[in-house]
């Protein structure tokens, strides 16, 4: 039986007054002395009812509890490279960029610029873009090894699974803003002056929008949803307040376009400018993500992602009968009627 059908089945409980389709009623249990406080036996049970919150369809979650997160494992497989080979590179990218953020505030630390990293944009998206490469290069390396049995993120709760599918969707987006931001308004001269300047800035200015396409282009995630441009622009305003506070803490400005006592009017610009182009470039990653897509799809490369699926396995053995084989299995079943039919009158 298909699995996605699961949840149309009637669920039955012991108590006959708690039979319900789709839901579970609270409490679960009676209350005694040896139970969890209330509210923590209304959590777990909410956690274990076998219909979610219709929230979690807008982050891309299944709201059915009988239903799996990512079934066709595309946040684990690639179009393109064979699915160790697709690990090894996620493992390697994620390495890099832990080498890179954890090198960085090292040597910030050492320079007594250390209390101000996490002031930066930069820095915080940075460290977005190496947790979900982390965490995507443990997932990968996980279905790699125990690919029939899946990945531990379709196992974990649906908060940690809604909570890899924004960041995703941050991580396509963030690193690009950063780079163009960068290079077009904050770079000098200074910038390669030294051997250390020069990695950092390649490594964290321009290699992270490259990690960024690479998750684009080169895997079988499926488009960010929607809600993710929303919470990209949360996040944005959000460091707004870190900039500012950082500026009342430690008395500089972290990017000098937000001074407002130079800007003037122009810093109002910039920010309707960041986040318009927060959502432009939501909806063109959005695009390039459906177009890959499409062209996987025309050019057979969608097998590869289900090569370690058991449950397109299972599919590929239910192979349709030709109409020709069909006519000799009626007529073989007509004739075995027929010769029973005649062996009972005998």
């Amino acid at each position: 039986m298909d699995r996605r059908s699961s949840h149309h089945i009637t669920i039955t409980h012991s108590n006959p007054n708690q039979a319900t389709r789709g839901r579970v009623p609270f409490p679960l249990s009676s209350p005694s002395s040896s139970s969890p406080p209330p509210h923590f036996s209304f959590l777990a049970a909410w956690m274990k009812s076998p219909v979610l919150p219709r929230g979690w369809a807008i982050v891309g979650v299944p709201r059915y509890a009988a239903d799996t997160f990512d079934p066709t494992h595309r946040y684990v497989t690639s179009p393109l490279f064979p699915l160790p080979v697709f690990a090894a590179l996620r493992s390697l990218i994620a390495l890099y960029a832990l080498c890179t953020i954890c090198t960085t505030l090292g040597l910030d630390v050492a320079e007594g610029s250390g209390p101000s990293f996490l002031s930066f944009f930069t820095d915080l998206s940075y460290i977005g873009l190496t947790a979900y490469y982390i965490a995507a290069a443990v997932q990968t390396v996980g279905y790699a090894r125990y690919g029939s049995r899946g990945y531990v993120l379709q196992r974990w709760p649906r908060a940690l699974q809604a909570a890899h599918v924004l960041l995703q969707g941050t991580i396509t987006t963030f690193p690009f803003i950063v780079t163009a931001v960068f290079w077009s308004l904050l770079s000098s001269p200074s910038t390669f002056a030294t051997k250390r300047t020069a990695w950092g800035n390649i490594s964290i200015h321009a290699l992270n929008s490259v990690f960024a396409f690479f998750d684009l282009v080169f895997t079988n995630v499926p488009p960010a949803p929607w809600i993710s441009s929303v919470v990209g622009i949360v996040l944005l305003g959000g460091y707004l307040g870190v900039a500012y506070i950082t500026h009342k803490t430690q008395g500089f400005y972290t990017y000098g376009f937000l001074d407002p006592q130079t800007q003037h009017a122009t810093l109002a610009a910039y920010i309707i400018g960041i986040a318009a182009g927060q959502i432009i470039l939501f909806c063109i990653v959005r695009g390039i993500v459906m177009l890959r897509q499409r062209l996987c799809e025309r050019f057979g490369r969608v097998e590869m992602a289900q090569q370690h699926d058991p449950e397109t396995l299972d599919q590929w053995e239910e192979v349709e009968v030709p109409a020709a084989m069909k006519d000799e299995q009626q007529d073989s079943g007509s004739s075995q009627k027929n010769s029973g039919l005649s062996d009972s009158a005998v």
